[in-house]
């Protein structure tokens, strides 16, 4: 005997929402120490956080743009070992001499390390970083091995020009 269930979809999606933030309640969990609680409210005044990059590449270089808003630029430290670049700062709690009553606060505060594997196409000895208005770019130049070259190539002109010497 065959039974007849009715599917309800609403069912499932908050199946789905439920994972999902259990997913983002335990990655965000005071034991990670990515968010302190005070009473009751979400503070996000210690830990650390990773501000978001874009990567990108044309044939010369390979691009960094970081978000760094806020950190001065004595603040970052800008490492390159083994291959690896590494980025670390640090954004600091403004201290005013006045005291403030802060209803909250979203702003992160903390250090923050970002690694990324160089490619072997990348020179070391050539790497550079500007830092201007909350932007970090850090440029990573090719080495001119790696850098794409255009070949022309010859269609026939060689033979044609064989084929004439020999009639003559």
């Amino acid at each position: 005997m065959t039974t007849l269930t009715r599917w309800d979809p609403f069912r499932e999606l908050t199946s789905l929402q439920d994972r999902v933030n259990r997913l983002f309640q335990d990655a965000w969990s005071p034991a990670t120490g990515a968010a302190v609680t005070r009473g009751g409210e979400e503070s996000l005044l210690g830990g650390s956080f990773v501000p978001p990059v874009d990567v990108y590449e044309d044939e010369h270089q390979i691009m960094l743009k970081m978000e760094v808003p806020g950190i001065d630029q004595k603040d970052i430290d800008i490492q390159v070992e083994n291959n690896i670049l590494t980025i670390h700062g640090e954004r600091k709690l403004e201290k005013e001499e006045k005291e403030e009553n802060f209803q909250r606060v979203e702003r992160r505060y903390g250090s923050f390390t970002r690694s990324f594997t160089l490619p072997h196409t990348v020179d070391p000895e050539k790497i550079n970083a500007d830092y201007e208005n909350g932007i970090l770019k850090i440029g990573l130049a090719k080495r001119e091995e790696a850098k794409p070259k255009q070949i022309k190539v010859n269609i026939g002109a060689k033979q044609v020009e064989a084929g004439k010497g020999k009639a003559a």
